[in-house]
């Protein structure tokens, strides 16, 4: 499946409705690293990212009215962490354990008692994806999880390396390219990003396919 030159990375259009696994009672939402650090105003913040919130809040209400769980990840660094630039690493300091950096959007509307797994906690370890040194793969497990719905910041990182491990772990993976944004909009990191989901297998889809209304957006 390869991406029309014309499509941009959040665009989905060339996807039809009726190929779009609906969710139901084994999915999950993952919102991917949807912290303070990734907004702007933040330490690695995403261009724009602001502009995805209500969006996001549509998801995460269409999934929480239906009792379908929502997990979400962070970066959870302890101050030393290696891939900040203070140790040599390619990072500033981001998603300290405790800081307001490391907190989700205050405009989020999160559900009460939703998962929350923190990634990165090895100081000597750098975790992208959502199940790298994490409790996600059994906790998925547990809820007899067969579907993911993915969203978050920023496409070419973390939400690509979580996308990419849950489809060869076996699962289903939609990537919910309209609630989902890249860090360098002047580079094709994005797109690369894009192409390299779905030639992974999974789904590119946005809220239209998923039949939710946008009325209220």
């Amino acid at each position: 499946m390869k991406l029309s030159k014309q499509a941009s990375p959040s665009d989905s259009s060339h996807t039809q409705t009726s190929t779009v696994p609906q969710p139901d009672q084994h999915s999950a939402l993952i919102l991917v690293d949807l912290q303070n650090d990734f907004f702007p105003g933040g330490a690695l913040a995403v261009p724009e990212a602001n502009s995805l919130i209500p969006l996001i809040n549509a998801y995460i209400k269409h999934f929480s009215r239906q009792g379908w769980p929502i997990l979400a990840t962070r970066d959870w660094h302890p101050a030393n962490h290696s891939s900040f630039t203070e140790q040599q690493g390619p990072w500033p300091t981001h998603g300290v354990q405790g800081s307001r950096g490391a907190q989700f959007h205050s405009d989020l509307v999160l559900p009460p008692g939703m998962m929350v797994i923190s990634k990165g906690t090895d100081p000597k370890k750098d975790s992208r994806s959502g199940f790298d040194g994490t409790s996600l793969a059994d906790r998925l497990e547990d809820l007899n999880i067969q579907t993911l719905y993915v969203l978050g910041l920023p496409t070419e990182d973390c939400v690509k390396h979580t996308v990419l491990d849950g489809c060869q772990r076996g699962l289903r993976v939609v990537l919910l390219t309209d609630a989902t944004k890249g860090g360098n909009p002047q580079q094709d990191n994005s797109r690369n990003a894009l192409q390299e989901m779905a030639d992974a297998g999974a789904c590119l889809a946005n809220i239209s396919d998923m039949g939710i209304s946008t009325s209220s957006l």
